[in-house]
């Protein structure tokens, strides 16, 4: 063959040329078959290496596949090479040559100069057709360079969301990197392993539609296997990652015919749980003509990469939006210094001493006491003249910090931008919860478990994981600047309500909606819309329902802030004197061991399993004061918070029975 070949193929992360060896193993075996084998050679020669190109960013792995590559071929017979290995030592998301001065001291900075020329001309100039592989995945990426940045703009086109730190990940990185290739050929298949977060990540939608503007097919095998979501199969058994991971992973195959293309591409989807000797089984006997695909029905705006079920749609945006209801909303605070400045401070007297240790201590002594390290926006020399003891420490405020979980924290107004890194936008929203006050706590979008369970309520500023992955805090009220409070609710909406049930106060509204949020049948029916956008809330049917599910909520609201008198008839026992020091948590034929001898008992297995915001409060509230001694009031508001905890079950079902 003369000129160029037509199909190039690049693992743009080959680390130890896993995926390029295999690929030879399957070309020399398809020759064999077809009874070829003395066409080897020259194929090898003139039709395989010029074809091969892999880029590795570390020295071992590209050593290591330089002699993985090289013992492949000797394998199959081949013992000479008229050229090089197609396997260059570059960074992928680097558009150009590296310059040799980067590396001098190594003793080769020329060779490797070479390298990255060579790389570079296959990055701008080698029609790349099939690009395949395992890149790597990391969500704090450090590959920031101006070529790859602008290359992934266009998946955060129109993302209106705080936090889209996802979209920088490594691994969507190569796999816009793979798809600009085949944009610039008008044909080709990029085939990657890759961490499966972008198949239904919200924050992923664009990332999607450009992916479809692209290509014609798209293949998602979802191999599931995501700890972080406590992922079961079908039959409630066990769900294994293929990989030593947490992250959930997929084989994507993506198919781009020749030509100009019109419209969308279509999605093929099939997916594997189990156990992970049983998925390599499956995956070993399986090629994508047999396995059983389904064709997915996507639509705008999220183009969901997975099955979803959206027939309640059009009942469902009847509701209101709570953003929709709000006037002001926004993300609960993002510590950034969590050690040092809230997870510690169970009390108020812990933070007066913060704020002493901050005048007194040197630099080593703070940073360890409380076990932080400076970052680049975040230097303990800038920050020490920034905690100031006012005499009356009137800066020292509750935060919510778990469900039924309080710290404190210093959180002075007119400096808090300079003490929380990178300013906190969420200041003068919290600033409403210096008084009285009732927020409302919930989230946009979630994706670990099945059933929504985001939602509780603070009269307190806010942590950003106090209810969910990233908690939204909705204040009831907003203060102005005479001091006086003004309902943070949309008229239109509040007259929508009063049309159907009459007057109502902002207490009514908060509760009616709380008591929606806690019914189950709501969760269930409503899952697939919750896991993507803020809840939605019916209108209420008529002033009767709508007057017990305030009632309801406002019971629900009661108990979860320890305020019902119930809390105070303990369904529990605390039966032995002992240290009360937390150690070993364990739960045994319904008594709670907090150590070996001491323990609450009487607990409902309901409550102790029982899910808020995606925790446990009952066993988390405990595990996190592990090594801590309890206080009289610390014993006293475990049980409160059991008999809240098995309240809540009994009015969630009661909520159920008032048709929404």
């Amino acid at each position: 063959a003369t000129g160029l070949h037509r199909v190039q193929i690049l693992d743009p992360a080959v680390g130890t040329g896993t995926f390029i060896s295999a690929a030879i193993r399957i070309i020399y075996d398809r020759l064999l078959k077809d009874g070829q084998k003395g066409r080897w050679t020259t194929y090898v020669h003139n039709d395989l290496l010029p074809r091969l190109h892999g880029f590795e960013l570390m020295m071992a792995p590209y050593t290591i596949a330089h002699l993985k590559l090289s013992m492949a071929f000797k394998e199959t017979g081949f013992k000479y090479f008229n050229r090089r290995l197609g396997i260059y030592l570059t960074n992928s998301l680097e558009e150009g040559a590296a310059k040799a001065d980067l590396f001098t001291g190594f003793g080769f900075a020329e060779s490797i100069a070479d390298e990255s020329k060579e790389a570079s001309v296959i990055k701008n100039k080698t029609p790349i057709m099939v690009v395949i592989g395992n890149p790597p995945y990391s969500i704090s990426s450090s590959n920031k360079g101006e070529w790859i940045q602008q290359l992934i703009e266009v998946y955060k086109t129109g993302l209106k969301e705080q936090n889209i730190n996802a979209i920088s990940d490594d691994y969507v990185k190569f796999i816009r990197f793979a798809e600009h290739f085949i944009e610039k050929n008008k044909s080709g298949i990029v085939a990657m392993i890759t961490n499966n977060s972008f198949i239904d990540g919200i924050i992923h939608r664009q990332m999607r539609k450009h992916l479809l503007e692209t290509f014609d097919d798209i293949y998602i095998l979802d191999l599931h296997g995501n700890s972080k979501k406590k992922e079961k199969a079908p039959d409630g058994g066990k769900d294994v990652n293929v990989f030593d991971i947490m992250q959930g992973v997929s084989i994507n195959i993506f198919v781009r015919k020749s030509g100009d293309k019109k419209g969308l591409g279509k999605v093929y989807h099939a997916e594997l749980y189990g156990e992970r000797e049983e998925k390599f089984k499956t995956l070993t006997n399986s090629n994508i003509q047999n396995i059983k695909w389904k064709k997915l029905d996507y639509c705008d705006p999220y183009y969901f990469f997975v099955p979803k079920d959206f027939n309640l749609e059009e009942e469902y945006t009847k509701g209101f939006k709570l953003d929709n209801l709000f006037i002001k909303f926004g993300s609960g605070i993002k510590f950034r210094k969590d050690n040092l400045l809230v997870k510690n401070h169970f009390n108020k007297e812990s933070v007066e001493i913060l704020i002493r240790d901050m005048n007194t201590l040197d630099n080593s002594s703070l940073y360890d006491k409380y076990d932080f390290n400076d970052t680049s926006d975040w230097k303990l020399n800038e920050k020490k003249k920034l905690f100031i003891d006012e005499g009356d420490f009137k800066n020292i405020k509750l935060v919510q910090y778990r469900p039924f979980d309080t710290r404190y924290t210093y959180y002075p107004l007119n400096r808090i931008n300079e003490i929380i890194p990178r300013g906190d936008s969420r200041a003068t929203l919290m600033a409403n919860l210096f008084n009285p006050n009732l927020a409302l706590l919930t989230s946009r979008n979630f994706q670990a478990g099945n059933l929504f369970d985001r939602v509780f309520l603070s009269k307190n500023i806010v942590e950003i994981h106090s209810a969910s992955d990233q908690t939204y805090v909705f204040p009831l009220y907003l203060y102005v600047e005479d001091g006086s409070k003004i309902p943070n609710l949309k008229k239109e909406i509040v007259t929508e309500i009063e049309k159907i049930v009459g007057k109502v106060t902002p207490e009514d509204i908060f509760d009616y909606i709380y008591a929606v949020l806690h019914s189950p049948s709501y969760r269930e029916k409503y899952k697939e819309f919750l896991k993507i956008d803020f809840p939605r809330v019916p209108y209420p049917k008529d002033a009767k329902i709508f007057k017990k599910l305030v009632a309801l909520g406002a019971e629900l609201r009661l108990l979860h802030l320890l305020e019902s008198p119930k809390v105070h008839n303990f369904i529990t026992t605390y039966p032995i004197t002992g240290s009360d020091t937390v150690d070993k948590v364990t739960y045994k034929n319904g008594n709670v061991f907090i150590n070996q001898e001491q323990y609450f008992g009487n607990v409902p297995e309901s409550a102790w399993n029982f899910y808020i915001g995606g925790y446990q409060p009952a066993q988390k509230w405990l595990k996190d004061r592990k090594g801590r001694t309890l206080t009289n009031a610390d014993i006293e508001h475990y049980q409160k918070m059991i008999v809240a905890l098995a309240e809540t079950e009994r009015i969630m079902w009661e909520i159920d029975k008032n048709k929404l």
